[in-house]
């Protein structure tokens, strides 16, 4: 695993202040925001490529696709993964998403070419923008000669990735892969958006802004960074000694073909989706133990989710534990489904079910066990992570613990 967050610039770090309940969210420094509405975001802090790889010219990305760079990196470390000598480079795919792509660097050239013609343009532009960069220069960066996928469906794009990355496993088309999400959306262009949908915290409290499930709740915060893991087969994974943190056996992902922005009523896009994840993993439905929840801290993701949520697991939704880690990551777009999969792995391995902080007074139709404001101790056997996303997006990863650990 690796992880670029507004928490921390690795997992461990990461981890440690979410089970701790710190969060993320600050005033906005990116740029001026005293003419936006929104004025609080959860920025990844004192980040470095150079940390990571020896940046040169033809380095020059996009801070989305930097951001996909370091947690890869990060991620085949961890896993003790060494191209062309543990494991063969045409062997080794990616499969890297993102919500919006390179929206600071499209940003930067529109002003470069109003202020001096084309003539101004950065030769490259182009390739600093468009949203397969992350898996590209990902591929690049560790030596990655395999199947190579982007994907783009908005906010399940990182589960969606994860999830294609399994499938190619499963079909044979790669040994091992690097799979993930990135986002770095904090722009003019990226929050002005969401402040004129309406949909964007306006509270000016960074602390308190992103409240999930709470009544009090006004909207999103918007957050950025990456979370990249590496799949393999559970033989190659033994064969190799690899530390294991859990099995994905469960993947679906559905449209609600209802609305480009809201989900549709009663969630059930979502409910098809975990039903879908179960099915496919054999378990029973008391197996799952815990879910990490897409969680927005908006009216209707909040309310749907939750009725999804009961329509899943009926007579068992008043006892299984649920939480929104946006409440201190902020919505991460792309990257978010990448990032809560690495939580609800390490929510496996370690016993721990990270809060949903800012819970203080609950939404009358949001009465389910969100884990209010401090972690729990628990044993999981198996863990859902959702994500849904503008356009209809519906997408659930089902993990559970390695019986071998």
């Amino acid at each position: 695993m690796g992880a670029v967050t507004p928490l921390g610039n690795s997992v461990a770090e990461t981890w440690d202040r979410l089970i701790q309940g710190k969060s993320g969210i600050e005033k906005l420094t990116r740029f001026d925001a005293t003419h936006f509405s929104a004025k609080t975001a959860a920025e990844v802090k004192n980040f470095s490529l150079s940390d990571y790889i020896q940046v040169n010219e033809r380095h020059r990305m996009d801070r989305f696709t930097e951001y996909a760079v370091a947690s890869s990196i990060m991620a085949i470390q961890d896993a003790d993964v060494v191209p062309g000598e543990t494991v063969h480079q045409e062997r080794i795919g990616v499969s890297f998403g993102t919500a919006i792509g390179g929206i600071e660097s499209f940003e930067n050239t529109y002003n470069d070419l109003q202020n001096g013609g084309y003539q101004n343009l950065y030769p490259f532009s182009t390739t600093t923008v468009i949203s397969n960069m992350a898996a590209s220069q990902v591929a690049i960066a560790i030596g990655a000669k395999g199947v190579n996928t982007c994907v783009v469906l908005s906010c399940a794009s990182g589960s969606n990735a994860i999830g294609d990355a399994y499938r190619a496993i499963q079909r044979g088309d790669a040994y091992v892969m690097v799979a993930g999400g990135s986002e770095a959306s904090l722009t003019p262009l990226g929050i002005g958006a969401f402040c004129a949908m309406g949909a964007i915290s306006t509270n000016p409290d960074p602390k308190s802004a992103c409240r999930p499930f709470d009544q009090n709740r006004d909207g999103l915060v918007m957050g950025e960074g990456a979370g990249a893991v590496v799949l393999e087969s559970l033989d190659s994974a033994i064969s190799r000694q690899a530390k294991i943190y859990g099995e994905i056996i469960g993947y679906s992902t559905v449209s609600d073909a209802y609305h480009i922005t809201s989900p549709a009523p009663g969630g059930e896009g979502a409910v098809r989706a975990m039903n879908g994840a179960l099915l496919e993993s054999h378990l029973n439905l008391g197996d799952i133990q815990y879910i990490n929840a897409h969680g927005t801290s908006t009216t209707y993701n909040d309310r749907y989710e939750t009725e999804a949520i009961k329509s899943f697991l009926g007579k068992r939704a008043y006892d299984v534990p649920i939480s929104s880690t946006k409440s201190m990551t902020g919505h991460m777009m792309g990257a978010a489904g990448a990032v809560e999969a690495i939580f609800t792995l390490l929510s496996i391995k370690t016993g721990i079910i990270p809060p949903t902080v800012n819970l203080h007074t609950p939404d009358k139709e949001c009465d389910l066990d969100y884990v209010p404001n401090e972690a729990r101790k628990t044993k999981i056997k198996a863990a859902l992570s959702n994500a849904l996303g503008f356009g209809g997006h519906n997408t659930a990863l089902l993990f559970k613990s390695f019986e071998g650990s």
